[in-house]
C-alpha cells in the first residue's frame, strides 16, 4: 500500500507538488521539446563516443565547452549569440581544444542539427544549475 492510499484511509487530503521556494519552472513548448529531443539523439549518435557531460575522456567535457563559450555572454540557454557560437563549435574548431587533437571536421550535421545539439547542451546545464536554486538559499 502506497503513501497516497494510506493518506486516504486517514482522511488526509492529497497534496499537489509545488515548486520549491517560489521557483518558477519555465514552460517548454512543443517545438523546444522537439528541438531538445533531436539534440539529445544527435549527441548519443555522434558525440557520446568522445564527449561526456562533466568529465574529460578523449575530448573535453560538455561542461568545459559550455564554460568556455559562456565567458562574456549572458548565461541563458535562450541567448541566441551563445547558442550560435556553440553551434559553430560543434564542427570542431581548429586547432584542437587544449591538449586534445581536433575532432573530425566532417560531422555531416546541418545547421539545424548543430543548433539542436547546442540547445540541448545548454539546456542540460541550465536545468542542472536551476535544480539547486531555491533550496537552502
Amino acid at each position: 500500500m502506497g503513501t497516497r492510499d494510506h493518506r486516504r484511509l486517514f482522511g488526509e487530503s492529497l497534496r499537489e507538488p509545488v515548486a520549491a521556494g517560489g521557483m518558477v519552472l519555465p514552460q517548454v513548448t512543443q517545438e523546444e521539446s522537439a528541438l531538445l529531443s533531436r539534440g539529445s539523439q544527435i549527441s548519443q549518435r555522434q558525440c557520446a563516443g568522445c564527449h561526456e557531460m562533466a568529465t574529460r575522456s578523449s575530448a573535453p567535457s560538455y561542461q568545459e565547452i559550455v564554460t568556455f563559450y559562456r565567458r562574456g555572454s549572458p548565461t541563458s540557454a535562450g541567448n541566441p549569440d551563445l547558442r550560435s557560437r556553440l553551434a559553430s563549435a560543434v564542427t570542431h574548431p581548429r586547432p584542437g581544444w587544449g591538449n586534445f587533437a581536433p575532432g573530425p571536421s566532417e560531422s555531416g550535421l546541418s545547421l539545424d542539427d548543430r543548433i539542436a545539439l547546442a540547445s540541448w547542451i545548454l539546456n542540460r546545464f541550465d536545468r542542472d544549475k536551476n535544480a539547486g536554486q531555491g533550496v537552502g538559499k
